[in-house]
This record gives C-alpha cells, structure tokens and sequence, in this order.
C-alpha cells in the first residue's frame, strides 16, 4: 500500500512540476547596479536590461544601488527572494569587497548565471607629460619615491588595487590618490594628478581627441580596443587584472530560472546590436555560462584574497 502511494505521489509531483508556467510570469525583473547613473557599469547594465527584456517577453530594469564600493547593492540583493526577480550586475567587486571588510558574505551568497563583459583597465598620463612608456614612469619612480600622484576610483576598488598591484610589483612607491569614480579623469586633465589607472571607456574622449595617453593595459591580453597599447607584462611588470561584468542571484534560485536567464543573457550578449554598443563604450562582450562563470569567480577570488594581503588591503 505504501508503494502504491509513493508512486501516486511521484506522479502527481511530477505533474505538478511539468504545470510550473515557465519564468518569467511577471514584471518587472531588477538588475541591482553597484555604481551610479551615468558611469561605465550602469550604460551597460541598461543596455543589457534592454537586450533581456526583448529576450523574455517582460520588463527588465536596471537601478542604481551604489555606496561602499558595491557593498550597498550586494547587501540588497542577498536579502531579496531567490525567484529571478531580484539580480546584481556583479563584478570583480564582489571579491574586493569583502577581502576589505564590507562585507560579511562572499561571493558563495549568490548562484552566477553568466559573465556578460570584460575590461581592460589602462595606466594613463596626459599627453604632454614627459614619461611615454610605463618603463620610463617607473625609472622616474624609482628614483623620487612617493612624488607621482596617481589616481584611482576609490580605496579598495578594482582600478586603486591593479595600481597598488602594478606599482608593488615593480618595485616602486607612488602617491596613490583615491577619488570618486566621476572625479578620476577629471582629477587628470586639471593637474591635481600626474597619471591614473581607469577603465578605458572613461577615456575613450580624451584619448581620441589626443588629450592622454595610455602607458600600458593592465591585463592578460592587449584590448581590442587599443591595440598599440602594450600590457604590463609585454614591458616586464608581471601584473595582470581583468576586469569583468555579469550576472549573479541570490543563493537558491532555481535552476530552471537560471537557465532562462542565462539564455536571455547570451542571446542578447551574441546580438549585433550588443557589439556595436559595446565597441562605442570600449567593453568587450565576454560571455560566460554559469557553470564557467562560477570556475572563475572562486579562481580569482583566491587570487584576489592573496593580492590584497600582499599590499596591505585584507582585512
């Protein structure tokens, strides 16, 4: 008798399941964005919410939720239902974050659903500064500790931890200036620095217009975008920081919601339209499948936990 109602409850839980309507059933769906409105990472949030709304038939949204260095946007977002309605355009952040002590979760808090894009983070001084190469900044460095300013977007975010990176590594000690994201380039082409370290599509402006130049990329491969630009390691500083851009939700989301994510996401990320838009920010689609997104979140997170005890930023 028991058998027998095993077996009739299997096969109502499995009806019940194949009558689950498929996600998602409603609007709208919150892409959380950890910097604010205007910046790099909202631009291509927004335009990923409008690639995924297209791909699921409903209203996606991207909002703003910045402070803390992510910090404010990740606590949101951890504390929201696990159902695909609530997600976080997540980056390198999550790690940084909370090697710093912002955070009392890891990036374990959350299931990936995919990488979206990468960047390439740049080593940048105005055009008429007399270094041309990063050897010959790091050879003026070496011989006047402390006296080139450099800026970055802030203590403990990705750009002030691959300068602290790239300079340590060398050997070599700078002034090291942090600023609001908004304010880095600025802070550049007022003299209130002598270089920066920033994402490319800060400087996509000054750079066309012959305003500053770009020393060296501070990651594994040369960016498409800048292709006469050399990395750090080309000029002998073994030094190398990817920046990337995705996807992830609160921990326990169903798969089958994830994988109707993740298909949104790639099919919008493969798109034409995507490309184009991305070319014009200087942001390189970069996509990745949960399960490979997830591989390199725990990879670069041991190594990132390892960097900032290096230079002082673990806590």
């Amino acid at each position: 008798m028991n058998r027998i109602v095993w077996v009739f409850v299997a096969i109502f839980s499995l009806a019940a399941q194949a009558q689950e309507p498929p996600f998602p059933q409603r609007s709208p769906i919150e892409i959380t964005v950890l910097f604010p409105a205007g910046t790099s990472a909202d631009v291509t949030a927004r335009m990923l919410a409008d690639g995924m709304s297209k791909q699921l038939g409903q209203r996606v949204l991207a909002v703003n939720r910045p402070g803390a260095g992510g910090a404010i946007g990740y606590k949101h977002v951890v504390s929201q239902k696990p159902d695909g309605y609530s997600l976080v355009w997540n980056s390198n952040s999550i790690s940084t974050t909370y090697h710093s002590g912002q955070l009392a979760f890891d990036y374990r808090a959350f299931d990936p659903v995919a990488r979206v894009l990468a960047e390439a983070v740049v080593l940048a001084v105005r055009s008429d500064a007399k270094w041309r190469t990063l050897g010959e900044l790091l050879a003026d460095a070496k011989v006047r500790p402390k006296a080139i300013a450099v800026g970055n977007s802030g203590i403990g975010s990705h750009t002030h931890i691959s300068s602290a990176a790239l300079f340590r590594t060398a050997g070599v000690e700078v002034n090291e200036i942090p600023f609001a994201a908004a304010q880095v380039v600025p802070s550049l082409m007022g003299g209130h620095v002598a270089a920066l370290v920033q994402f490319p599509g800060a400087l996509s402006g000054p750079v066309k217009q012959g305003q500053v130049r770009l020393l060296a990329s501070l990651t594994t491969s040369r960016d498409p975008a800048f292709p006469d630009v050399p990395t750090a390691r080309e000029q002998g500083v073994d030094v190398a920081l990817d920046a990337w851009r995705g996807i992830a939700a609160p921990k326990g989301t169903p798969s089958k919601v994830i994988e109707a994510l993740e298909l949104a996401i790639r099919n919008t990320v493969e798109s034409g339209e995507f490309a184009r838009a991305s070319e014009n920010l200087r942001v390189r689609p970069a996509f990745l499948p949960a399960a490979e997104f997830g591989e390199l979140i725990a990879k670069e997170d041991a190594y990132l936990a390892r960097l900032m005890q290096t230079i002082g930023l673990k806590k």
